[in-house]
């Protein structure tokens, strides 16, 4: 038999053994590159509505998944709004167990394929990778691996519904179907109570179906992703105006008890300048939501859109990048008007990049002041400044500053503005004692996203002006953990 000296010492050698395996193990898996996004050919998807990206194989994922160290401290999980087990669901792929994967995912995230498709993964839980912040490599391909398991589990027919509680029969009002409604909604009816989601439009998805084209986003991906809530109890009701169509007290004399406003943040900006009420300028979300949402861009639609062959676009975030990109599969000579260097975009660098392969033309530091029409009111024409950079502004980035004497003219028959959006009024307009800021949005209590109305809670664009996927969805979650402590205490 063993003495303790002898039991603790083979112990230590035990301990000793098993962390040289896994240091020899994280090095192994630092030495793999990480893999690349299959692309369609831009000489191809610049004339369609392809989807560019188009996914992983089952063993280059796996692949990928390997690269993932398990680190004790997961800082990767911090980088996400709604708090994703990262390493649990890599750790399913890296397994194999694909199915398992999607249902880790689905635990927090309402639209998996979803978010795989358009967060910004490299500002969010891939900045806060180890590869990144240690390694100074590139991180895991986070965004690819969640993209990968939640098609995976679409194309396998075995779509896995989330549990929900037992039926409170307590009914809850979300307003706008877009990613934080939709999150709040998920979030809710998984407590158990009677959810229905109003809509002001003819579709499901607010942003999701008529801000993003389906080259980055396919409809059919959302549409499932709605389904699967449908399955879990949430109701739809759509061509419904809250604050028109009916008031919240309509909606409280008809049983709810707490309502959700995620109504986003639909009111375009424009620059103030002369000619933008010409024809043939548009606002970016008039422009893509009669394509993407209306199907405008058809030939034997009762109200097409004005398809023009000299396009600009005037803004550089990925708005701007879906505009033109949208333009240019239309037939058009397009072009990025942006008043900053490429360095200062705001938009994603995948997009961006994307945008350069299919053709688009970048015109950085420069800035539209006029736009002139022709004798029928028709844009034609736009005069433009060039820029130079100085020192950096409250943004952090360099201020754009004129260049005397630089202006010159340039050819355009369509103008599309991307230069922001602002809060939707109607709901502010229609709850006098609702506080709001300056800007027009909505003022919450950060912690549970409830409102200065004690049964309204708020979040999305209509709380940030103008935020990401992901950052709304978790506002929508925030908000449906704050609501269902308000009703529980409330019924207590």
């Amino acid at each position: 038999m063993k003495n303790s000296k002898e039991y603790y010492k083979e112990e230590r050698n035990k301990d000793w053994r098993v962390k040289l395996r896994k240091e020899l193990k994280t090095k192994e898996r630092t030495k793999k590159q990480r893999i690349k996004m299959p692309e369609e050919d831009p000489d191809v998807r610049n004339k369609n509505s392809t989807e560019v990206n188009k996914g992983l194989a089952e063993n280059v994922a796996v692949i990928e998944a390997q690269r993932c160290i398990d680190c004790p401290d997961p800082t990767c999980i911090t980088g996400c709004p709604v708090g994703i087990n990262i390493p649990k669901f890599i750790k399913k792929i890296e397994e194999k167990d694909f199915l398992g994967s999607a249902a880790i995912l689905k635990e927090t995230n309402t639209l998996p394929a979803v978010c795989g498709r358009v967060c910004p993964q490299e500002k969010q839980c891939e900045e806060k990778c180890f590869y990144t912040l240690k390694l100074k490599k590139d991180p895991v391909a986070i965004g690819y691996l969640e993209r990968f398991a939640a098609d995976f589990e679409r194309e396998s027919g075995k779509m896995a519904i989330p549990k929900v509680e037992k039926q409170n029969g307590i009914k809850i009002a979300t307003i706008g179907s877009g990613p934080a409604g939709l999150a709040f909604a998920a979030d809710m009816v998984k407590f158990g109570y009677d959810v229905t989601v109003f809509e002001a439009l003819h579709e499901i998805g607010g942003v999701l179906k008529y801000g993003i084209p389906e080259f980055r986003l396919p409809n059919e991906i959302v549409d499932v992703e709605i389904e699967n809530l449908e399955k879990m109890g949430v109701k739809f009701v759509k061509n419904f105006i809250v604050g028109k169509t009916a008031s919240f007290d309509d909606l409280r004399e008809k049983g709810f008890k707490a309502f959700f406003v995620g109504s986003g943040a639909g009111l375009p900006r424009f620059m103030n300048i002369p000619g933008e009420n010409l024809i043939g300028v548009f606002s970016a979300n008039e422009y893509l939501t009669r394509i993407n949402l209306m199907s405008a861009a058809k030939p034997d639609y009762d109200t097409p859109v004005l398809s023009g062959k000299k396009v600009a676009v005037i803004g550089g975030g990925n708005t701007a990048m879906d505009a033109v990109r949208t333009a240019k599969r239309l037939g058009a000579e397009s072009k990025i008007i942006y008043r900053r260097s490429l360095v200062e975009m705001p938009a994603r660098v995948e997009e961006v990049h994307h945008a350069q392969e299919e053709g688009i033309e970048f015109l950085n530091l420069h800035n539209p002041i006029e736009y002139i029409g022709d004798n029928n009111g028709i844009v034609k024409k736009m005069i433009l400044q060039k820029m130079e950079l100085g020192e950096p502004d409250s943004s952090g980035r360099r201020r754009p500053i004129v260049i005397d004497g630089s202006d010159f003219e340039v050819d355009v028959d369509t103008v599309i503005v991307s230069v922001g959006v602002s809060p939707n009024p109607l709901i502010p307009a229609s709850l006098s004692e609702l506080k709001t800021t300056k800007w027009g949005t909505i003022v919450v209590n950060e912690d549970n996203m409830q409102t200065s109305i004690d049964d309204i809670f708020a979040g999305g664009d209509i709380v940030r002006g103008g935020a990401t996927v992901i950052l709304a969805m978790g506002d929508g979650r925030n908000a449906a953990a704050g609501a269902h402590k308000h009703l529980t205490e409330s019924n207590n």
